[in-house]
């Protein structure tokens, strides 16, 4: 009997100190969340020395690395990518560290995450990936990071679009221009019949109607 009570107490001793810890790393959490909503590096260092995963996430999903691409904080995204985060969790919309760093035009962190092996084919929900983002905001280094990391330049998305539709929606003229040499194909058309020329047209952006209309024009 004595010896039942004696292994019930230490189940009990067990189970409390779980708990204590379970909720200290939550706390530590909800401080590390909130040092990288306010842009403090201190802030950081010390929830993660208290215990804090590098993987903490908040009510949508998205990890400390995210909130910290979003806000344009490269420091503190490093930061998160030294301390371990996950480079592929995705927030509950979908969105990867890749995608926000793509959006942002963070090429470097874009290294750092491919460097980590950041899948680079991820969909989220809107059925966009890190190079529909790159291209449809015009950052032509990233998109040649991700072609060089094996994107293909004429691989098909959502709407049968491409890469190069998406810069030529947005009248990115470098962008097209760069894909173009990286061999992507001006005659591929959308699933509205469209190529990235008739895009360019109907948008009005007459510099990438140029860049197009030349590489359509034979020799």
């Amino acid at each position: 009997m004595f010896q039942r009570l004696l292994l019930c107490g230490l189940a009990l001793i067990a189970f409390g100190s779980a708990q204590t810890l379970r909720a200290q790393e939550q706390s530590a959490n909800l401080r590390l969340l909130a040092a990288v909503r306010a842009g403090e590096p201190a802030g950081v260092t010390r929830a993660l020395a208290d215990g804090a995963t590098p993987n903490a996430r908040n009510r949508v999903g998205e990890t400390a690395l995210v909130i910290a691409l979003k806000n344009g904080r490269t420091d503190l995204a490093q930061q998160m990518l030294d301390a371990g985060t996950d480079v592929n969790l995705a927030a509950a919309n979908g969105i990867t560290p890749l995608m926000a760093a793509a959006h942002a035009g963070q090429a470097e962190i874009v290294r750092s995450l491919l460097a980590r092996g950041a899948v680079i084919g991820a969909v989220d929900r809107l059925q966009k990936t890190a190079m529909t983002y790159a291209a449809g905001q015009g950052q032509t280094e990233i998109v040649l990071l991700l072609v060089r990391a094996g994107v293909d330049p004429n691989a098909i998305y959502a709407h049968s679009l491409t890469a190069l539709m998406w810069a030529a929606g947005y009248g990115h003229t470098e962008t097209v221009r760069s894909l173009l040499a990286a061999g992507a194909r001006a005659e591929l058309r959308d699933d509205r019949g469209k190529t990235a020329l008739d895009i360019a047209r109907e948008e009005n952006f007459p510099e990438t109607v140029k860049v197009l209309e030349a590489a359509r024009s034979p020799g």
